[in-house]
């Protein structure tokens, strides 16, 4: 009963006070003090407003009008409680990151940035106030991560139990990017229209293999020939078509098949990008040494000092020695500065890139990062098959992301309980 008396009042404050504006300039009123911060009435009936044309626009039929109201006011109250855990601890989200995150909304719709702001507008939305409400999403997803995330364990025998279960065997299962091309042929055709056909779709493979986007030349190739097929996005080799799921472990990533015979035509199926199965990749073994700028030392002193460190390892120094006494790496001086095996994507890219450049056996010049000077030297490189620590990568993925639905909603439920909340 009190809720439902609460929503009824919500409604009278929200909506008979903004139909009564066209007589009188109403002030605006506060409907919920949340901890050191207050929700407004306007802003309450704007959220109101947006859901409701968003669930319109979408064809979805509208709850009532206090359920919509009560949980629209619970929604911006959970909202205002974890923008104030941001502000307390400095949680910010730059301009980059924001424009960033325009642009692939932008994307996402299929536009440029300035199309997507235009269109905006044209429809009476304001680009800016979006911009800002983008912000906020994203600033409390920044603090739903950090909290909920260290509430999240993972063994290594939830892991093996998982993958032993039909839906984990199905994880371990690569994937293929297909893209397909159809030139139809029917099953009545003659044999010297088959074998033109054939001829020409060899053509088209010699361009293909010889580097030539897929997509490109099929599209550049339909004066003589229509083709139909398309992408058929991320698939799992038990939800191909029979005919592509027989091709396709043959192939590697941007591999292209020979023409295949179908009832419909003849067939090109070209891998775009596959993701699982047996995963090979080049490892490095480095050790390093890194000075960081401070107070005392300017960015040049550290590079200078890093130049002369390298030149004392050249002249015959023990590179361990020096890292041990000069490294401001805590994890890997008392190591030596040994960073041990390292795989693509590990490193920040400017130490990859020394990394890459730089001989087995071989010191590089001082290279500058976000931490500061590096020295690295090269020990060793190999080839390491990582396709079990990649299936169980993508296994705690799955934990985790199951797991983190459960923990955010017992996160929030937590944080709701223990703010003063009084709504009016």
């Amino acid at each position: 009963m009190k809720s439902a008396l609460l929503a009824t009042g919500l409604a009278i404050a929200l909506f008979t006070a903004a139909a009564s504006q066209a007589q009188t300039e109403m002030l605006d009123q506060v409907v919920a003090i949340v901890d050191d911060d207050v929700v407004m009435a306007s802003e309450l009936r704007e959220r109101v407003q947006t859901i409701t044309q968003t669930l319109q626009a979408r064809g979805v039929e509208l709850p009532p009008e206090d359920v919509l109201i009560r949980e629209t006011l619970d929604r911006l109250i959970l909202e205002s409680i974890q923008l104030q855990m941001a502000n307390r601890v400095g949680v910010r989200i730059s301009d980059a990151q924001l424009n960033a995150a325009m642009e692939r909304i932008a994307a996402q719709n299929r536009m440029g940035l300035d199309e997507f702001r235009a269109t905006l507008e044209q429809e009476g939305q304001s680009y800016a106030a979006m911009r800002e409400q983008v912000r906020r999403e994203m600033t409390i997803q920044r603090v739903q991560s950090g909290n909920v995330n260290q509430r999240i364990q993972i063994t290594e025998q939830e892991v093996m139990n998982f993958l032993r279960s039909a839906e984990g065997q199905k994880v371990a299962q690569p994937e293929y990017r297909i893209v397909h091309a159809l030139l139809p042929l029917g099953s009545d055709a003659r044999a010297s229209e088959v074998a033109e056909a054939e001829a020409f779709l060899q053509q088209l493979l010699v361009r293909i293999r010889g580097g030539e986007p897929f997509d490109q030349v099929i599209s550049d190739s339909t004066d003589e020939y229509q083709f139909s097929g398309g992408d058929l996005g991320w698939r799992k080799l038990e939800d191909l078509p029979s005919l592509f799921s027989e091709v396709a472990p043959e192939l590697a990533a941007g591999e292209t098949s020979d023409p295949i015979r179908s009832p419909s035509g003849l067939h090109l199926v070209h891998v775009l990008d596959l993701r699982g199965g047996e995963q090979v990749v080049s490892q490095t073994r480095v050790r390093h040494i890194l000075i960081r700028p401070s107070e005392v030392m300017s960015s040049e002193q550290a590079e200078a000092l890093a130049t002369e460190l390298k030149a004392r390892a050249e002249a015959g120094e023990d590179f361990a020695d020096l890292a041990r006494e000069y490294s401001e790496d805590i994890g890997s001086a008392q190591e030596g500065g040994d960073l041990g095996w390292t795989s693509p994507g590990q490193m920040v890219p400017e130490f990859e890139t020394a990394m890459a450049e730089t001989e087995v056996g071989e010191i590089s010049d001082p290279v500058q990062s976000q931490f500061g000077w590096h020295v690295l030297e090269v020990l060793e490189r190999r080839e390491q098959d990582m396709t079990q620590e990649a299936i169980k990568a993508r296994a705690t993925e799955v934990l985790h992301q199951r797991k983190y639905e459960e923990e955010l909603d017992a996160w929030l439920r937590k944080i709701r309980d223990e703010a003063f909340v009084d709504i009016k």
